[in-house]
């Protein structure tokens, strides 16, 4: 195997870490107008999230700068073509930012208000977006002989694209629901198993329609067995969710995030943008790929510096693992 290749599985995998990590809290953000009913529930939900949201978006700071590094024809292409969009998810990723560090500086209900309705907005945007970004690089853009996006924003509003976008925000929310579930106790996780169920039948189908669309137009035997596990995974998650075990409900709508971006990236493989203008003009892992050499210090770096990361941020779930709920809002003790 080529090392262009391994860089690619690699960026795969740092996308399913970052929407398995970030889908839950994207979900979380969105539940605190779908599920929280007064302050003190908004609270507990952002509390969840509050230790770990900002090591979840590390992963999508590497995945960006592993793309940059190991294929820097895909990164210019897929940042020029797709500037609109991912400079709005940009803006919403450094809002949510500020409002979680915010909503808590100061004590008016105005105030703390704004920043909550931030907090809705800039999960729920990025969470439909990712979708449609995704939803265009597997189902192929504009490209012309120079490697170049000729399109304009409107053809990246297409059918399967915001299918996609509809993919991202149910599963990101039913994700979140399972999350909020299996970290809360009493009313407030009672309520979460019931939203979970709802929006996971909705999951269920626009994911169905969108997996199955996406395997029909380029899918493989491979990614025939990853979009079996994932409608089988995103399946267990309701059964589980409905018995009351929310750690396997976790579990599982983590599994069906897993199987359905491998999916996406085995239908793309040996392309990492397809060009519906002529197949010869997509870019691919070797005429978009870095040097042997860049990728082979790329791959010294990251055999040293992954498993730090990987061990401060499971340590830091460990030691923020308990559930909480209202009882342990200070305000709300009062």
């Amino acid at each position: 195997m080529e090392l262009h290749d391994v860089w690619f599985i690699l960026i795969a995998v740092l996308w399913t870490g970052y929407f398995f990590l970030e889908g839950f809290d994207f979900g979380v953000g969105i539940l605190t107008k779908l599920l929280a009913r007064d302050r003190p529930e908004r609270r507990v939900l952002i509390n969840t999230i509050g230790p770990v949201w900002d090591g979840n978006e590390v992963w999508l700071l590497t995945a960006g700068g592993a793309t940059f590094a190991a294929f820097p024809e895909w990164y210019a292409t897929l940042f020029s073509g797709f500037y609109l969009p991912l400079l709005l998810i940009l803006v919403c990723l450094i809002v949510r930012g500020v409002a979680f560090e915010y909503r808590a500086k100061r004590a008016e209900e105005n105030w703390q208000r704004n920043w909550e309705t931030a907090i809705f907005w800039t999960s729920l945007l990025p969470a439909f977006l990712w979708g449609v970004a995704f939803g265009n690089i597997v189902g192929g853009v504009k490209i012309d002989q120079d490697f170049e996006y000729v399109g304009n924003l409107w053809d990246l509003l297409n059918p399967h694209a915001l299918l996609g976008g509809l993919v991202t925000l149910t599963l990101f929310t039913f994700h979140g629901a399972v999350f909020t579930a299996l970290k809360t106790v009493g009313e407030i996780r009672e309520r979460a198993r019931k939203l979970a169920l709802k929006v996971g039948l909705a999951t269920a189908v626009f994911a169905s329609i969108f997996l199955l669309w996406t395997q029909i137009d380029s899918g493989d035997a491979k990614s025939l067995v990853a979009l079996v596990v994932a409608v089988g995974a995103l399946v267990a998650a309701l059964v589980a969710n409905q018995a009351g075990r929310e750690g396997w409900s976790f579990a599982f709508s983590g599994v069906t995030i897993v199987a359905a971006v491998a999916m996406l990236f085995l239908t793309l493989f040996p392309n990492v943008m397809p060009s519906t203008l002529d197949e010869n003009w997509s870019l691919t892992v070797t005429n978009a790929s870095s040097s042997p050499y860049t990728l082979k210090i790329m791959t010294w770096c990251a055999g040293i510096a992954t498993p730090i990361v990987l061990l401060y941020q499971g340590w830091t779930y460990w030691v923020f693992r308990k559930r909480i709920g209202t009882q342990h809002i200070a305000e709300a003790a009062h």
